[in-house]
Formats: structure tokens, sequence, C-alpha cells
């Protein structure tokens, strides 16, 4: 069932709110809200039980305390790239790069060797993994907690056998049919992400008749997969795919109502970085001068309770993030 809580507070403010039976904590805290909107209108959300998945607190997932905001640092081994151009599409390149998001404050490195950009080609598999998996194994090495961005079932053994602690796949497993048996023979948390359509073709016409209960839906049947094929809840992250299949009203509606997919049970991943949608709102700015819309937006989603970020430029954001923290917590 769709819920989306309102009236959201935070800090002191949430706290007194949840002891005096006012407001309920959003999946656990630090956030809380006092009204929820179901399909018969807006009720107090003491109304909700106390089990309800907005309620529940989460886990730790893949060894991260989800009480504080995680960082997920973009490495892209790929030329084509929409937001760097193929900066770090060497091996060597993108080592350099993955350390330097580490030092700059990221907890996971996101590495991927196929971009999904709007129309962007198949890559071979082969070649994916020859991008991959050397730039895994030695930031691995180096003590990095690493995610594989692939939809490829033979990309994700290859990633885990090199170091890779989490999949991060942009079709929630649908994109390959052998990925679903992979993912779970693996053990690995999961990144499932919504998306409309494919890569080459999912921005030419998307359409929903509401874009948030779509996204929900689709992720619910999605999670609903991966448990019966063994997978833990208790691994599963979502990630509701802004700019993947969805146009700007799309991604502004489904940003606005992010807080209604905590409703799913699990951490809610959410990436926003450079994305076109910014530019659309802006001035039309190139993706390396969206930094301060992808912030932006960001601190919103953060807002709405997200438990991760995924982002290109980690220093800008983790400065945001600690004073938007700083503020929220006072």
């Amino acid at each position: 069932m769709h819920h989306r809580p309102l009236a959201l507070l935070s800090g002191r403010a949430a706290c007194a709110a949840v002891a005096a039976g006012t407001a309920q904590p959003l999946a656990g805290g630090p956030l809380a809200f006092s009204l929820v909107e179901t399909a018969d209108g807006i009720q107090p959300a003491t109304a909700l039980a106390a089990g309800h998945p907005l309620i529940k607190p989460r886990p730790a997932w893949a060894g991260f305390d989800l009480s504080w905001p995680l960082i997920m640092g973009i490495v892209n081994v790929t030329p084509d790239s929409f937001s760097d151009g193929g900066d770090h599409a060497s091996v060597a390149a993108a080592i350099a790069h993955g350390r330097r998001l580490l030092a700059e404050g990221a907890d996971i490195l996101d590495i991927g060797g196929e971009s999904t950009r709007p129309g962007a080609e198949p890559v071979p598999v082969d070649v994916e993994i020859a991008r991959v998996v050397p730039v895994i194994a030695a930031l691995a090495a180096d003590g990095a907690v690493i995610s594989i961005d692939t939809r490829h079932a033979a990309v994700m053994q290859a990633a885990a056998a090199a170091g890779a602690k989490i999949i991060n796949d942009v079709t929630a497993l649908t994109g390959d049919p052998d990925s679903l048996s992979v993912a779970a023979a693996s053990g690995l948390p999961l990144v499932l992400m919504h998306i409309q359509g494919e890569p080459q073709t999912m921005q030419l016409a998307p359409r929903y008749a509401d874009v948030t209960a779509a996204v929900f839906d689709w992720l619910a049947a999605r999670i609903e997969a991966a448990r019966g094929a063994g997978i833990a809840r208790e691994k599963i992250a979502i990630d509701p795919g802004i700019g993947f299949g969805k146009d700007l009203s799309h991604n502004v509606d489904l940003l606005a109502r992010t807080a209604g997919l905590h409703g799913l049970g699990c951490p809610l991943l959410i990436g926003v970085s450079r994305k076109r949608f910014i530019a659309a709102l802006s001035k039309g700015e190139a993706p390396k001068d969206r930094v301060a819309g992808s912030i932006a937006a960001a601190l919103h989603a953060l807002g709405q309770g997200a438990h991760i970020l995924r982002v290109h430029d980690v220093a800008a954001t983790v400065q945001a993030v600690a004073v938007w923290q700083a503020l929220q917590s006072a």
C-alpha cells in the first residue's frame, strides 16, 4: 500500500514529538513524521502500526550503520560517460580517481565499465570485465568497499571474485537472465534500481499515470523476486532511478515524494549527481557545471530520509552533508 509521510521533523523536534506520541520515526530515525497520506486521505502518523515499514528501523547494510548518510563515489571506467566524458577511462586513471574519492570521504566506490546514459550502446561483457576488474582488485586491496555497477551476470561474478562487496544493477536484476541467480549465489548486498525501458530507448517517451506509485510497485515486485531467489530483504537497498526512463516532471515528482519509498522497508539510495534534469531546471549547464544543483537535490533527498547518496563530487558533497547534518540535529 502506498503511504506518503508528511510533516517531517528533525533534531530535537523529532525526538520530542516521538517521545510525546505525536509522531513516528521515519525508517527508525533520526527524522520523524507526524502525518501520513494514504488512499483514504491524510491521517496522524500514529495511526500506523509499530511494525509498519515506514517506521521500522533499518538494520546495518553492507556492514554500514545507516544512522549517518553514506556517500557512494562514482568511478566510471568508460570512454563515453555522460558526466565526465571518459576522464577516468584507463585503468590507471580510474584507480587514481578512486583513491582520490576515498581520501575525500567516500564510504563506497561504485565502479562501472558500461555507460548507461540515455542512448548508450551496449558494451561486450568481456570488454566490461577487462575495464573494471583491475580497478576493483587494486582499490579492494587498499581496503575500499567496492560496488560493481553492472547489469550483466558474468561481470557480477568477475567483480565479486576481484573483491567487490556490493552489486548495483540499474535493471534490478532484470537485464540478464542469469543475474538473479548469480546475485543470490554471491551472497552480496544489492542495490535494485528502477528503470523504464533500457538505456538506448528509455528517454524516448517515458509515461506513467503516477510515477511514484509505479516505481514503488515495480521495486516491490523486484524485492519479492530477489527474496524468492533466496536473497534476504536485509541485503537489499533500493534506488528510484532518477533520469532512467523519466522526464523532467517525473523526476521532480519522484524526488518530491521520495519519503514514500521507505514503505518498501529497505535502505534508500538516491543518485541525482550531474543529471540532466538539473540543467533543465536551471540554464542548461554541462554535466561538470551541475555540482550546486546536484548538492541541492541530494540534501533534499536526505531531508526525505535517504540513506545513501551516489555522487561524482565527493568532497563538495561530504562538506555539504556535514553542515546539513549539524543543522538538522540542532
